[in-house]
């Protein structure tokens, strides 16, 4: 009789944690379609199990319409009370997982084209190879977006840049952006004294994705006062590269990284200005959330990425 009543237990608990599973699918994806696809399961087989789940507990938990659906006040406040269970079930199942063997799993960070060529790329290459179960899929961002709505374990920004609550190690050293042009520019239209001068130069604008506006050139004067300046031009660009190129084409002066620019200035192609007017601030630094429990790959990553002394 204990062994019978203790079977329909288990029953029951299975079948409400499978229940409850398809729930949360459908409460945080806002659609039967993609809950459906993400369980692996067909559309009406979900909505039977969402109906009866919610009978046996005498409750509604999603608000359905044609269009959208959406958890209710109940539904909230479970999806609040399941979600970090089914994490950190996830997270102890993949601690298992990893014991097992060598590293393994993918890697999905989000950084700008410059931080990928010259810091990430650099430095996981080797290790793509020495590690061949581990993957890294790199998103090129430059709007800042949120890790969680672009499904990336990590980003990279500037160190001042790193929002609240998350966890930041330095990958890379000090930076600082430097006024750079073609010496065939500096023949023709002179060299700018001071960055208030380049209000009369041609400048290679970049256009800031985040918010579309136009990105306003930073300095400092000697004292720490913080000078901003509005350039226009001819040419503009949603990223980095090609604003290097402009400048080195001749096309007029260029506020980039010093790092991307050095080989063109050791070649003679471009030369500096403004150099004391060029600050140094806190590097690339990758970032994750606080509560994420690293896995094996992203460990393995993690380790290659950080900048030592």
């Amino acid at each position: 009789m204990v062994t019978i009543a203790s079977t329909a237990a288990q029953l029951m608990i299975r079948d409400n944690i499978n229940d409850l599973i398809a729930f949360a699918a459908v409460a945080e994806e806002r659609s039967f379609t993609k809950a459906a696809a993400r369980l692996n399961v067909s559309q009406s087989a979900l909505s039977h199990t969402i109906k009866s789940l919610e009978q046996r507990l005498g409750l509604r938990l999603l608000t359905r319409t044609t269009r959208t659906v959406a958890p209710t006040l109940e539904g909230e406040d479970l999806l609040a009370t399941l979600s970090p269970c089914f994490e950190k079930i996830e997270n102890r199942l993949q601690a298992l997982n990893d014991s097992q063997g060598a590293p393994k799993g993918t890697v999905r960070i989000a950084a700008t084209e410059y931080a990928i060529e010259t810091i990430l790329w650099p430095k996981l290459s080797p290790v793509l190879k020495q590690y061949p179960m581990v993957n890294v899929e790199f998103d090129m961002d430059y709007g800042y977006t949120d890790l969680a709505s672009s499904q990336c374990d990590a980003g990279v920004r500037y160190g001042d840049q790193v929002s609240d609550g998350m966890i930041a190690t330095r990958i890379g050293p000090d930076e600082r952006m430097i006024c750079v042009g073609a010496p065939s520019y500096f023949d023709t239209h002179g060299t700018p004294a001071h960055p208030k001068d380049l209000v009369d130069h041609r400048c290679i604008n970049l256009r800031l994705s985040n918010h579309g506006a136009l990105y306003a050139w930073e300095f400092e004067e000697e004292d720490g006062t913080e000078i901003n300046v509005k350039v226009s031009g001819q040419a503009c660009f949603n990223t980095i590269n090609p604003v290097l190129r402009a400048a080195v084409d001749g096309h007029g002066l260029a506020l980039v990284p010093e790092r991307l620019a050095q080989a063109h200035l050791d070649a003679g192609a471009l030369t500096l200005c403004l150099d004391e007017f060029s600050p140094y601030f806190s590097g690339f630094h990758l970032f994750y959330p606080s509560r994420q429990r690293p896995s094996s790959a992203f460990t393995v990553v993690l380790d290659a990425l950080r900048e030592r002394a």
